[in-house]
């Protein structure tokens, strides 16, 4: 397969992959900043529908401005082929950091689908429903910033494109109403964020099987399992609010992403990280803050001085000794020098004091003789 050198003013360095379409790694000759630019093949190129499609998403794109969203700078046609071009993005998919074990533990997979959950937010403010939400199609990069990716099959709500009867979008984070060919509406992205959310958090989607017509079945009939979700200790808040993006029906879902965002921030700042264990005391499994509990139980009045108070001699700490007060009485000794304190001195001094008083009675004794 040949790739082209240059398309427009961009220079062509690497291809990066693409199916209909081919991305490249380029640079902006003017610019002189390197971009990602996306060009539809020859053979889509023939296709009435797939080049329409591909300017729909080159148009939709072109007019979103969000910090979780890819950018996109430019577009047009080079020898009769449309091609668009875009931010290019450093990191790993969502994907790989899923398999790589890299996206991090219920706090930041929570932080991920928010940042989601925003941009996802914001395009619906536009009119737009993407679609095709899903692990593929979500950047991270070392810096922990999440851009939403492929508005390839985004639709606006007022663009009819898709024929009757005809489904797009990936199996596995289709909703119920996708998989029917009903009418796509945000609630559409809502139950995919869904399916997105159980699959970071439990490892696994919440329907499998064995081709489109089991996982279509099962999407359709069957309510998703809540046990790999609590195998992986996740909070019961959380599988609750899983369970609801999950609802067949789209008014049973939570009403737009604004709400969903809302829910997670809030039990994102109730995940209390839980301590190290103090050297010395009762051996107890460490838990990371992906196991805290929540909503967290009020604490108990001095439950934090446990260690200080505690009637256990086995966790309780000795009192240090009160230090000694002086007071003005005491005995004669108390009052001696240091060197005179000694039991010979001492003797010698009551002997000395005896003899002085016996010298002074005889005294005054010979007077009256």
């Amino acid at each position: 397969m040949e790739h082209p050198t240059r398309i427009g003013k961009y220079n062509i360095e690497q291809y990066l992959g693409g199916g209909m379409s081919h991305v490249y790694r380029a640079t902006d000759s003017v610019l002189g900043r390197r971009v990602a630019v996306k060009v539809l093949t020859e053979a889509a190129t023939k296709e009435t529908e797939s080049k329409a499609r591909f300017l729909q998403e080159a148009r939709l794109a072109s007019n979103i401005s969000h910090d979780n969203i890819i950018a996109v700078y430019d577009f047009g046609e080079e020898n009769g082929m449309p091609f668009m071009v875009m931010e290019f993005l450093e990191g790993e998919s969502l994907r790989q950091a899923l398999d790589h074990g890299t996206a991090g533990d219920l706090r930041r997979k929570l932080e991920i689908a928010v940042a989601l959950g925003r941009a996802l937010d914001h395009i619906h403010s536009k009119q737009i429903v993407h679609r095709d939400i899903k692990p593929e199609n979500i950047n991270v990069d070392a810096n922990g910033r999440v851009k939403l990716m492929d508005f390839g099959i985004a639709k606006a709500q007022n663009l009819k494109l898709t024929r009757a009867g005809f489904t797009l979008g990936t199996p596995y984070y289709m909703a119920p109403e996708q998989v029917m060919g009903q009418e796509v509406t945000p609630q559409t992205d809502v139950y995919s964020f869904g399916v997105l959310l159980y699959e970071m958090l439990a490892g696994a989607k919440p329907f499998q099987g064995e081709g489109y017509e089991k996982i279509f079945q099962q999407t359709l009939h069957e309510q998703p399992s809540q046990e790999p979700l609590k195998a992986a200790n996740v909070p019961q808040p959380v599988i609750q609010l899983v369970m609801r993006l999950l609802a067949k029906q789209p008014a049973q879902r939570p009403a737009g992403f604004g709400v969903v965002c809302g829910e997670i921030e809030g039990i994102v700042a109730r995940l209390v990280p839980v301590k190290t264990p103090v050297k010395g005391s009762a051996k107890t499994p460490a838990k990371s803050a992906t196991q805290s509990p929540i909503p967290r139980a009020p604490a108990t009045p001095g439950a934090t001085d446990v260690l200080k108070h505690s009637t256990n001699p086995k966790f309780s700490t000795p009192e240090p000794p009160a230090p000694a007060t002086p007071t003005s009485s005491g005995s004669f000794t108390d009052h001696l020098p240091p060197p005179l304190r000694s039991p010979v001195t001492l003797m010698l001094l009551s002997a000395i004091a005896v003899l002085a008083l016996v010298a002074i009675v005889f005294m005054i004794a010979s007077r009256f003789v």
